[in-house]
């Protein structure tokens, strides 16, 4: 069946209305600024109608919550659902219910409650918190700017590649263990044998040294590798 977009918010009124009728409630529009307000016995529901799922909507809607816990958004269903895990996280961390309208050419808008407003029951996964925590041990400063995209971020993985390819760049091919030394860590053999950003090559049987790519990267990177440098030449 060919459906069709709404051409205004007042399109959803009809078919959110209705659906709250055949369950039982007195359906009102726009009361105390209210888009739907639906009574049942002492039941309020209120329904805050809008094209899109916007900011505005948001605000909207968590202002109803001071009159009623059950409060939700109305928006036509999205003809792609991409990215839709993460917006539905957020309604349901509001306690807002998601409705969604889909208009059809040749018959009626069919509505679907997504979910209800329920109380979020916030869960911290230990697991990902440590995570965080790990990464932030293994950076030695702050080298990323939020928001930026001029260059990979630098990840407590790419400071420890940095820092042996800095080694590598100015006292020549080394070893595992001499690398170790210099206070590269315990990655060290790993970071060398898997080579993941293709900055290494092996010399000779446990000795490794720096390709071309590498030195680029370092160039990109000096105010990351300033100091490891400066370590080096001391040692050179």
């Amino acid at each position: 069946m060919r459906r069709r977009k709404p051409v205004k918010e007042t399109d959803l009124y009809a078919p959110v209305a209705e659906h709250l009728q055949s369950l039982g409630f007195t359906v009102r529009g726009e009361v105390n600024a209210c888009d739907i307000a639906a009574v049942r016995g002492d039941e309020l529901v209120v329904v805050e109608l809008k094209r899109g799922l916007t900011i505005d909507l948001l605000v909207q809607a968590t202002k109803r919550q001071r009159m009623t816990d059950s409060v939700y958004v109305a928006i036509p269903r999205p003809r792609r659902m991409d990215g839709w895990h993460g917006q539905r996280r957020v309604l349901r961390q509001l306690e807002l219910g998601l409705i969604f309208v889909r208009f059809y050419s040749r018959r009626k808008p069919a509505v679907e409650i997504v979910f209800h407003p329920v109380p979020y029951q916030k869960q911290k996964r230990k697991a990902a918190k440590q995570a965080v925590l790990t990464e932030l041990e293994g950076r030695s400063g702050d080298f990323n700017v939020g928001g930026s995209t001029r260059r990979k971020l630098v990840t407590a993985y790419r400071e420890n590649a940095l820092q042996i390819a800095c080694f590598l760049d100015s006292m020549g091919p080394m070893s595992p263990k001499e690398l170790r030394e210099l206070g590269t860590g315990p990655k060290t053999q790993s970071i060398l044998y898997s080579d993941f950003y293709g900055w290494f090559e092996r010399v000779d049987r446990g000795t490794y040294g720096l390709k071309a790519a590498g030195r680029e990267e370092l160039q990109q990177y000096r105010d990351v590798v300033d100091g490891w440098r400066r370590m080096a030449d001391s040692r050179a």
